[in-house]
């Protein structure tokens, strides 16, 4: 009676822990408050400084516009070229020392700059060596798209670019198909470029607070990495009903090799 009675304990043991909590699955959650109540979050977002590798988006408008074509690349060298192809060779890239090479205008100095001061330097490098006031000069200066870059235990590994000024954390694992259950939603890590070097930040999905986090909207050039869970590596099913079919499953090999032997 004692052998049937600890495999059985053993079988719920293994039940138990393999499962994944279903509270691990969800993301937003109220952590602070027993009761759902609606909570006005402040989301925190500094403005974005340019960095190495980052390509701009450079156009220049003034009254005659024949006379910035020399500035403003045609984009018709490759007309089947798609939307990331064309940005990059019509865009100007940040070398590594931080500098972008304008015509006429030779290098300027980017790094750690926003794109609206970016456009207040090339406003006044033109004033002060092509243009006059009265070509009322207008600047505009973006990144050309978002680019980030998912892996580990999410649905969509790889490279991917938004065409918008700004992404959360959410929208960009969403284009990246989702994490899956035996994917770390409680600890995902975003590793961010700076002039110094690389940082790793850590992140919680399941916490609604995480909105707050200065994490909460990715930045070019972000590589976002999710952990799996130990229940993957355990090899068992990620709800009650799979690990109900892996016992059971366990349980008739083990069951059919000591029929098998008793017959020897």
């Amino acid at each position: 009676m004692q052998r049937p009675f600890l495999i059985a304990i053993l079988l719920i043991s293994v039940f138990c822990v393999s499962c994944i909590p279903y509270k691990d699955t969800l993301y937003l959650q109220n952590k602070e408050q027993a009761t759902d109540s609606t909570n006005v979050l402040v989301e925190q977002q500094k403005p974005y400084r340019v960095q190495i590798n980052d390509i701009l988006n450079i156009r220049i408008k003034v009254t005659d516009q024949d006379n910035v074509q020399i500035f403003n690349p045609i984009g018709e060298g490759n007309l089947n070229a798609t939307a990331g192809e064309r940005a990059y060779f019509d865009g100007f890239t940040v070398d590594l020392h931080g500098n972008i090479r304008i015509p006429e205008l030779g290098k300027l100095n980017v790094l750690g700059y926003t794109t609206e001061a970016i456009e207040q330097k090339i406003k006044e490098k033109l004033l002060a060596e092509q243009f006059k006031e009265t070509a009322n000069i207008f600047v505009t200066v973006k990144l050309t798209g978002l680019r980030f870059t998912t892996y580990g235990e999410i649905n969509g590994r790889g490279t991917k670019t938004l065409y918008q000024d700004r992404v959360n954390i959410f929208e960009a694992i969403a284009n990246a198909g989702d994490i899956p259950d035996t994917g770390n939603k409680k600890d995902v890590l975003i590793i961010r470029q700076y002039p110094q070097g690389q940082k790793i930040h850590h992140i919680d999905l399941t916490d609604v607070n995480v909105m707050q986090s200065p994490y909460y909207y990715i930045q070019p050039n972000d590589m976002i990495y999710v952990k799996p869970l130990k229940q993957k590596a355990w090899g068992t099913g990620t709800t009650a009903l799979q690990n109900i079919g892996a016992i059971a499953t366990v349980l008739s090999l083990v069951t059919t090799s000591i029929l098998l032997f008793q017959r020897i």
